[in-house]
């Protein structure tokens, strides 16, 4: 049996085509009823460049430790972490570009109004930048992942003699 191999790309793929669906037909159904398709503000992307660059620098950490450079700072718990907030951050990413998309897509059929094509692209830019984070988390994850040590046996589960 091999390991855990961690978040997958298509567990991302599903819950961002989830959020997208489920996004889209709440956003639809309340502009349907007279609510506007919310304000992107600029916050939320410089918060999710912000979340991907702390994530990127902690898992960098993590990866120089793995390979063998010694860092004290760098404990097993914090690398455990690391790992589960790479994780959460590739998650959150795949969610959040679903729901950008969403309100992109509910916006898409009045492009030919300038002020809504703004919001648009402001929408496209938010989904870009949420992508950007859930791919910092894939590569943290990967980072944090030990490599398989050459005194190891490849059939894990054999009795010894």
């Amino acid at each position: 049996m091999r390991p855990h191999s961690g978040i997958r790309v298509t567990t991302l793929v599903l819950a961002g085509l989830a959020m997208t669906v489920v996004a889209w037909l709440v956003l639809r159904w309340l502009s349907s009823n007279g609510s506007p398709v919310p304000e992107p503000g600029w916050v939320g992307a410089a918060a999710m460049l912000f979340l991907g660059g702390g994530l990127l620098l902690a898992g960098w950490q993590v990866r120089k430790v793995r390979d063998g450079r010694p860092d004290q700072a760098i404990t097993p718990l914090r690398a455990a972490r690391t790992l589960v907030l790479g994780q959460a951050g590739a998650l959150t990413g795949a969610v959040l570009v679903g729901w950008y998309t969403a309100n992109a897509l509910v916006l898409l059929p009045d492009a030919d109004v300038d002020s809504l094509r703004n919001r648009i692209w402001l929408f496209v830019l938010h989904a870009f930048v949420a992508l950007l984070l859930a791919v910092t988390g894939m590569v943290v994850q990967a980072w944090c992942r030990l490599r398989p040590r050459d005194d190891e046996d490849d059939d894990a589960g054999a009795v010894p003699r």
